[in-house]
């Protein structure tokens, strides 16, 4: 099967890096209800969701930025706002997402902004997780591996973004 080259890039910064991971091949999913499903080893709360989300600062310029968290909480406009320094922010459209990542689909963005020049910022429960699974650029494709691998490769900005539990 062919994949996104995000795919292979993730592949080789681990490889390149030394960074222990396991890969999982299943049915295109486009939700992190629907990957859960298809990982029935794995807590919702260890997929790390990866949205991008478009930021205008007090300027009114815009930027993107990808947030990183665990799978079944939401986050906190406002959270995410302070700690990306944005007055205000939107989900980024299809057509964006697609033209930032280089055509990865939504469903299959990894949490790797870092890969397409995105500020990464990941709420610190994430972290909580010994392991966390991700899809790895395409829908069909995922990548579980320890969570502090993850924090030393990518050096995402760490906050709170979730609204409280």
């Amino acid at each position: 099967m062919s994949y996104h080259s995000a795919t292979k890039r993730i592949i080789d910064l681990l490889t390149e890096h030394h960074v222990p991971f396991r890969t999982f091949e299943h049915a295109p999913v486009r939700t992190s209800e629907e990957a859960a499903a298809l990982r029935p080893e794995f807590s919702m709360h260890q997929g790390a969701k990866a949205l991008i989300v478009r930021a205008r600062d007090k300027n009114n310029g815009t930027f993107f930025a990808m947030l990183v968290f665990p799978a079944d909480l939401k986050f906190d406009s406002k959270k995410v706002k302070a700690a990306v320094g944005a007055k205000s922010l939107s989900f980024a459209t299809e057509e964006e997402v697609a033209r930032v990542t280089h055509g990865v689909q939504i469903g299959g963005v990894p949490p790797f902004g870092n890969l397409f020049g995105l500020p990464v910022y990941a709420d610190e429960s994430l972290f909580g997780n010994k392991e966390i699974i991700f899809n790895a650029g395409d829908r069909s494709f995922s990548i579980a591996m320890a969570a502090g691998d993850y924090r030393d490769l990518v050096r995402p900005t760490v906050s709170s973004l979730v609204a409280n539990q």
